[in-house]
């Protein structure tokens, strides 16, 4: 396995640690402040994976078609446990946790179908715009999570309306990225255009 993908496999794994130290305070009688320290450095090397594969991808000349396709896996494994983490947990709408899921799982899908025929879709600027505002939603919303555990007062209720507005625009901008995968490899689903037009969209 090539060090890019090995950055991308370390993604994975830590997803159901972040998992794991997310509810860990509700598994145990103590823990809150355990889990504050520790989960927080563990999601933020997590997310720091995703700009390291990219880096040695391109420094050692890695860039493949697996790449292309296990980096946003490893993108969406991660945010979709941040996101479930914060749904349960009651600071995540269930109806934006669930558009979000649809998309994610359209996307892949969309993904698989592209490889059949010759073409892996990498992400592009709507995509990386959306997996920014992932990042930015859920440390915010951590920072509420890890004030209530801490026992820290928030001065009011606008650091929460905040952040539903912030899981608003997470929701339109996954769905605009998608309507640009969409738009960008419309080949993929125009029965009229050969197999060479397709790979022009890569």
């Amino acid at each position: 396995m090539k060090i890019a993908d090995k950055f991308t496999l370390s993604r994975i794994i830590l997803s159901p640690v972040f998992f794991l130290l997310y509810f860990f305070p509700v598994w145990t009688e103590r823990g809150s402040a355990v889990s504050v320290f520790i989960m927080i450095p563990v999601l933020a090397f997590a997310e720091f994976t995703d700009f390291l594969d990219g880096f040695y991808a391109r420094k050692y000349r890695q860039v493949s078609d697996f790449g292309k396709l296990f980096d946003p896996f490893g993108d969406v494994i991660l945010h979709l446990t941040a996101f479930s983490c914060l749904t349960f947990s009651g600071y995540m709408p269930p109806w934006a946790f669930m558009l979000i899921l649809y998309r994610e799982f359209t996307m892949l899908f969309i993904r698989l179908m592209a490889i059949q025929k010759g073409v892996a879709i990498a992400a592009r600027k709507g995509g990386k715009s959306k997996t920014v505002l992932y990042i930015v939603t859920v440390f915010y919303s951590l920072f509420l999570v890890c004030a209530a555990r801490l026992g820290l007062a928030l001065p009011s209720v606008s650091w929460e309306i905040a952040a539903q507005i912030l899981y608003i625009i997470c929701v339109f901008a996954a769905y605009f990225s998608f309507i640009e995968y969409m738009i960008h490899f419309k080949a993929l689903w125009t029965s009229s255009v050969e197999d060479t037009d397709l790979r022009r969209n890569k």
